[in-house]
């Protein structure tokens, strides 16, 4: 059996991507490491993703290989250069960043896309990751994260919602929700503004399954 390792910066992440793995790939051996100070710390530091912020990440990573995981993927999207820095030197496994297999996705469509994030970091970290080709739209569902840390998820898909209708009225086609702790409110979106929603987790399965099964890094 493959053994997958997912490595959490927010809690909220966990349960949409194990959700997303007991559906479509239930054959994967999951581990789930979680360190829900890392967002925390970064939004706090000031610092940006500094030299100790990557080593962090590099041994979360070491971790996760020397109990045996054949794929890593992680799941929040504020941390982009780490984990790219961190495929670089686990170069033999696939290293998923939480958002490359929706970006692949959009890629392919057409149309004005609509970024929308719950944590500011992400919407710097995050767009210099699309193609330029990608038109891009951005936007921040302030009190969303709030609102789901409270457990108050109908805000916060709300929240979310709100957003997408705001990006359509700046002339959007398409919906991006860039966390996986977002993936609750898509429905929520399609119903309010009427168009496409693209959510990173279940494109982040197939991709890892697809890249594991290839033998690809």
């Amino acid at each position: 059996m493959t053994r997958i390792a997912l490595i959490h910066a927010l809690s909220h992440s966990v349960a949409p991507i194990n959700e997303a793995f007991a559906r479509d790939w239930p054959e994967a051996v999951r581990m789930n490491l979680l360190d829900d100070s890392l967002s925390a710390d970064l939004a706090r530091n000031g610092r940006g993703l500094d030299d100790a912020m990557h080593e962090r990440f590099q041994r979360l990573a070491q971790y996760a290989v020397d109990t045996g995981a054949q794929g890593i993927l992680f799941t929040c999207s504020a941390f982009g250069p780490c984990i790219e820095a961190v495929a670089r030197r686990h170069a033999g496994i696939p290293v998923l960043k939480p958002n490359e297999a929706m970006i692949d996705e959009a890629v392919q469509g057409q149309g004005r896309l609509g970024l929308i994030a719950t944590f500011a970091p992400t919407l710097a970290s995050m767009p210099p990751e699309f193609p330029s080709e990608v038109a891009l739209e951005t936007a921040l569902a302030e009190g969303a994260l709030d609102a789901l840390n409270a457990g108050d998820t109908q805000r916060h898909d709300a929240l979310i919602a709100a957003q997408a209708v705001a990006l359509r009225e700046r002339g959007c086609t398409r919906i991006a929700l860039a966390q996986f702790s977002m993936a609750r409110a898509r429905a929520a979106c399609e119903a309010a503004s009427g168009l496409p929603v693209l959510t990173t987790v279940d494109s982040a399965v197939r991709a890892l399954r697809r890249r594991t099964a290839s033998g690809s890094a």
